[in-house]
């Protein structure tokens, strides 16, 4: 088992919110079906007197079903990598069908704004896409989105009001005593706006397993000393990249070495975690603006 399998194993297992993570990728209806679940009766309904004890699936507009292919296909091309083929998450991107923008996104009115101008600092490169482009890809996102929520049981993600239930002050001194976190990090330093960069689950992975938090290394051989950062490490090979951009590389056996990993200190604390130091840690984290 892995340290992101454990992280899960230690928190999670007595959150029901972690079971709709760990569910896994739903399977959704083809395209083609989606239209059809989405098409109106042919018949009026008839009205009810009182709510149905189930809830119904969200309002969605039917987009035409050649403009959600073309849409599929542009969205493939250039956006599956990162957001899955479904719109659904991927490598490195978030959920599109989970997404506050899209929910509040009218024909691409703000879908488009963000494909022209990107979001380099998250490495999304901007697309001058035409018009047409453009409602193509609102069609195919929005009909991804009205799957996934009309799906039973198909919500994937964590909602950010499901992280939202710990007691800030409590989390505040774990922060500055037992947890240690002082230690390492500064509310009005490095962390310093850190709920406005990251929110929901992805500032709760980051927080108990920054597996993206680069490690540094000092290596020492014939009495002169490179640093960097970590590039590579097995028991027959280090590597690293200095200041300068330039790559480095030994045998272990030939030098003297430091790692310093950011990251230990987080996998040091899981085991220490309660259920109570999580949500009042992520209570506090959220306040950081």
């Amino acid at each position: 088992m892995d340290r992101l399998e454990k992280l899960f194993c230690l928190h999670w297992s007595r959150s029901l919110r972690w079971g709709a993570l760990l569910g896994g990728v739903i399977a959704l209806p083809s395209l083609a079906a989606a239209q059809a679940m989405a098409a109106p009766p042919a018949k009026p309904a008839t009205a009810v007197s009182k709510p149905a004890a189930r809830v119904s699936a969200p309002a969605h507009r039917v987009y035409p079903e050649a403009l959600v292919e073309a849409g599929e296909s542009n969205f493939r091309q250039a956006c599956a990598f990162c957001h899955g083929r479904g719109a659904d998450g991927g490598e490195g991107g978030p959920d599109l069908t989970q997404s506050k923008l899209v929910a509040e996104d009218v024909d691409g009115d703000k879908i488009g704004g963000v494909v022209r101008k990107g979001r380099t600092d998250k490495g999304m490169p901007p697309f001058d896409y035409s018009d047409a482009k453009i409602a193509s890809l609102a069609a195919f996102i929005h009909t991804r989105k009205y799957l996934a929520e009309s799906k039973p049981g198909g919500r994937k993600g964590v909602a950010v009001a499901d992280l939202q239930t710990g007691n800030l002050a409590a989390g505040r001194q774990y922060f500055v005593g037992a947890g240690g976190c002082a230690n390492c990090h500064s509310a009005t330093g490095d962390l310093s706006g850190i709920a406005t960069r990251y929110e929901g689950l992805a500032l709760e992975q980051r927080m108990l397993y920054p597996n993206s938090a680069k490690a540094s290394v000092t290596v020492t051989r014939a009495g002169q000393t490179t640093i960097g950062t970590l590039a590579y490490l097995d028991e027959f090979t280090l590597a690293l990249t200095d200041s300068k951009g330039v790559y480095h590389s030994w045998r272990t056996s030939d030098v003297q070495y430091k790692v310093d990993a950011p990251a230990n200190a987080h996998i040091e604390q899981l085991p220490k975690y309660t259920d109570a130091d999580v949500h009042n840690l992520m209570a506090y984290l959220q306040s950081l603006r």
